[in-house]
Parts: structure tokens; sequence; C-alpha cells
């Protein structure tokens, strides 16, 4: 079975940076869409980023203009460069990937961002 492998997560202080990667166990073509959910401590998940296989992308409206997100597809990976983090970014990310009728999700990587 497919697993998604998230990396990158951690602590940092805020204005910090981070980049989190996610692949898949084994590859996967024609991935139309790969997102980033997040979610808060006591919060429900919410979308942060996502990008379709044809470039289309959408943030969360907290997020934008200080979030990236980008793709990979010759590695099946997405990537989400977090800059100027602040402490309501502090959450358990997930990445998801949709293929073809298959919805995978990551085990989630956590991110802390604290002075």
């Amino acid at each position: 079975q497919v697993q998604l492998v998230e990396s990158g997560g951690g602590s940092v202080q805020p204005g910090g940076s981070l980049r989190l990667s996610c692949t898949p166990s084994e590859m996967l073509s024609n991935v139309y869409y790969m997102g980033w959910f997040r979610q808060p401590p006591g919060k429900e998940r919410e979308l942060a980023a996502e990008i379709t296989r044809n470039g289309s992308i959408f943030y969360g409206g907290s997020v934008e203009g200080r979030f990236t997100i980008s793709r990979d597809d010759a590695k099946s990976t997405v990537y989400l460069q977090m800059n100027s983090l602040k402490p309501e970014d502090t959450a358990v990310y997930y990445c998801i990937m949709k293929h073809y009728r298959v919805t995978y999700w990551g085990q989630g990587t956590r991110v802390t961002v604290s002075p």
C-alpha cells in the first residue's frame, strides 16, 4: 500500500522558515491533486495550500503571501516553503495526494513556532 512520507517539520522561532516535503513510498504517475492541510492544537484540520497537475494553486487565507506550494512530478513530490512563520502556524501538517480515485494522506509532521 502506498504511503506518503513527510519531512521537514520542526521547531522554529517567529519569522523563521521551514520547507516541508512529501513523497510517496512508490512512484505515482499522473497525480492530479497535491496539497497540504494543517491541524492546529484543539482545532479542526484546514487547507493550507493545494496544487493541481495543470498548475492551479490555491492558498488558505491565513498563509497566502508567506507560503509557497510546488511540485516535482518526476519525483511525485510536493513541497511547502513556509516563510515568515507565526505562532499561529503551529500545527501538524498533512500532505494529501489524489491519484485517480484514490486519496492518500500522510501521517503528519509537526511544526512548532515559538520564541
